[in-house]
Parts: structure tokens; C-alpha cells; sequence
């Protein structure tokens, strides 16, 4: 059993409640990504490659809190690592309009600085790898309000609010004497509320 967060107190399906009910939310996020595509100022392909990883964001991250194995766990990380990617490469090339050897370079580096800080297990109650995301996330944003797209402060909304998420992440164990649910389902529910930005950006954003 792999123990990391407050609610986690025993084996068992539902000792994680808060945790696995707030996943929620990213069903919520990517119901309104989807319908996004009703827009039609919208790119609907994209609208809807990110609907659905954020349905399976929900789906991995419901069923890790559930059996807190290590299977379990990839099943949570993939997900958000192929949403990111996803991102990375529609931005990158429907949005900002970059060659397709910069993209990939980039998505490459996303990956190894994550991976690098995935060996900082203590730091930030775990949290370090989702900080080479935070960053390119700030500089996307910073890009995307200087062009002045469409929806033009949504990116840098979402990197802030991602980075909120990331605190409360951080915190969680923590703060456990004080609150026992601890902070992780905080930690979803303004990651979904991120996710919704950073993909209403980029779908109103893109090119058809």
C-alpha cells in the first residue's frame, strides 16, 4: 500500500473518500472542454483530444486513490504526463505555429526534468515533478498574453491557479493534525479548474 496523503489511514477502497470523489471535477472540466467545440471560434480536434484526457485524468487518479498500489499509481501519472504532452503539441504547432523539431524538443525536456525531479521524493510532499510543468506553463502564458491570442489571460489564470494546486499538494501531510482530510483534494479540484484554462486557451486559440 503506498501511503502519501492524510486521508490515507488503513488499506481499503474507500480511505481515501475526499481524494477519490474530488476527481470529480476533471469530469467537469472536461464536459465544458467539449463542449468548447460548439464555438465557432473553436478548434474542435483539439477540444476534444483533451476532453477525453481529462477524463481519463479522473479515471487514473480515482482509481490510484482507491488501491494505492504502485500499478495503481501509473495509471494516475500517465494520464496527466500524455495531457501535458498533448498540450504541448497542439500549442506548439495549431497555436504558436512552431517548427515540429522545437516541439518535440521541448515536450523531451518536459519529460527529463520531470523524471529528475520525480528523485526529489521529499520535496514538496512529492510535488516537484509537476514544477517543470509550472514552468512551462509560465512561459506559455507569458507568450500567449504578449501575442495577444484569443482568450488571451486564460493561460496565465491556469498557471496561477495550477500553482495554487501545487501548493496545496505540497502541504498536504503537512497539515494533517490540524485537518485530517488533509489539502490533495484541493489539489484536484484547482488542477481541473487549470486544466479547463490551459485547454480553453489553446481551443480558442488554435488554428482549424
Amino acid at each position: 500500500m503506498i501511503d502519501l496523503y492524510c486521508e490515507r489511514t488503513a488499506p481499503g477502497l474507500w480511505n481515501e473518500p475526499a481524494n477519490v470523489l474530488s476527481n470529480a471535477a476533471f469530469l467537469v472540466a472536461a464536459w465544458a472542454v467539449w463542449r468548447l467545440r460548439r464555438d465557432p471560434r473553436a478548434a474542435p480536434g483539439p477540444a476534444i483530444v483533451l476532453a477525453a484526457l481529462a477524463v481519463a485524468i479522473a479515471a487514473g487518479s480515482a482509481l490510484f486513490h482507491m488501491l494505492a498500489t504502485p500499478r495503481a499509481r501509473v495509471f494516475d501519472e500517465a494520464p496527466i504526463l500524455l495531457f501535458q504532452l498533448a498540450f504541448l503539441w497542439l500549442y506548439g504547432r495549431r497555436v504558436a505555429g512552431v517548427r515540429v523539431a522545437l516541439v518535440v524538443a521541448v515536450m523531451a525536456g518536459l519529460v527529463a526534468a520531470s523524471a529528475a525531479a520525480r528523485a526529489l521524493t521529499s520535496a514538496w510532499n512529492g510535488s516537484a515533478p509537476y514544477v517543470p510543468a509550472l514552468i512551462v506553463a509560465a512561459v506559455l502564458a507569458t507568450e500567449h498574453a504578449r501575442a495577444r491570442r484569443p482568450e488571451r489571460w486564460a493561460l496565465a489564470a491556469g498557471t496561477a491557479v495550477f500553482a495554487a494546486g501545487i501548493l496545496c499538494r505540497s502541504i498536504d501531510n503537512a497539515v494533517c493534525a490540524a485537518f485530517p482530510a488533509g489539502t490533495h483534494f484541493v489539489w484536484h479540484l484547482l488542477a481541473a479548474a487549470a486544466l479547463y484554462l490551459f485547454a480553453r486557451g489553446l481551443v480558442m486559440s488554435a488554428s482549424p
